[in-house]
């Protein structure tokens, strides 16, 4: 799948404070779910909530943690392993899910689709 901008604003998603580190919140951005992530590192990420696997919009549920140095959402469904910066199922070559761009403005998280 490919990652196709379809916006070029930036959207007010919350105050990073309202994000638990490595857990991940949902956020509908210009009527897409996006599941926004925090690392323990304060790293954000934002992804697709939609889990392809069991088309349900659940990856913001996900088990964050790393698979060989890689931040990675393992979806709460079947515990495909997802990439959290590209998008990549790692035990699913084929498959990948949409990432946005994310950002700190100030204290709070801004995503762009």
């Amino acid at each position: 799948m490919t990652v196709t901008a379809i916006s070029t604003t930036w959207t007010d998603v919350c105050s990073v404070d309202r994000i638990t580190p490595e857990r991940g919140v949902c956020a509908l951005v210009n009527g897409l779910q996006v599941a926004v992530f925090r690392t323990f590192e304060g790293h954000l990420y934002a992804l697709s909530n939609f889990d392809p696997f069991s088309n349900a919009f659940v990856l913001s549920r996900g088990i964050l943690g790393s698979r060989g140095g890689v931040p990675t959402v393992a979806s709460p469904m079947y515990k495909q392993v997802f990439d959290l910066a590209s998008g990549r199922c790692l035990d699913d070559p084929d498959t990948s899910v949409p990432t946005f761009s994310i950002r700190l403005n100030g204290d709070r998280v801004e995503v762009m689709t």
